[in-house]
């Protein structure tokens, strides 16, 4: 027997799927407009200027990008030839590889930010109150935890 979505299910997946489709090409058109960075290299950039050093494994670096180490390795390619990060061996550990931004990259993150936040806070938070923006944080931590399970659904 086929299980189908009630309407109330229904309803909230089509509006998800929507938001899901649409935001991406929304924050990628802002980023590349104003600072010619996709949006995946603006967020590679932003997750390096949060970590201490604006340094962190590649690996690290793929989990914080919710990302794979093939697509994380070409992207970080395409921003070292730009002078925005450079990757060299950890020292810990000659095996793993480091990626730590750039005075350049620390530079274009501090000039793109204010153009990307704006964007957010225009499309996603403006229509928004505080028990909205607390639900919202809620019901993502839940459906994070879902796809984070181990083994996925």
């Amino acid at each position: 027997m086929t299980i189908w979505l009630d309407d109330d299910q229904q309803a909230a997946w089509r509006k998800l799927a929507t938001v899901v489709e649409r935001l991406p090409g929304v924050l990628d058109s802002q980023l590349r407009r104003d600072s010619d960075l996709s949006h995946f290299d603006y967020l590679t950039l932003a997750m390096l200027s949060e970590a201490p050093d604006h340094a962190l494994r590649m690996t690290q670096l793929a989990e914080r990008t919710s990302s794979t180490l093939q697509r994380l390795s070409h992207v970080a390619s395409r921003l070292e030839n730009r002078g925005y990060l450079r990757r060299s061996p950890c020292p810990g550990d000659r095996r793993t590889t480091n990626a730590q931004l750039t005075e350049a990259g620390w530079e274009k993150v501090q000039a793109t930010a204010p153009g990307h936040v704006a964007t957010v806070l225009c499309t996603v938070f403006a229509s928004l109150d505080a028990q909205d923006v607390a639900a919202l944080d809620h019901v993502m931590g839940k459906v994070m935890q879902t796809l984070d399970a181990d083994p996925p659904l």
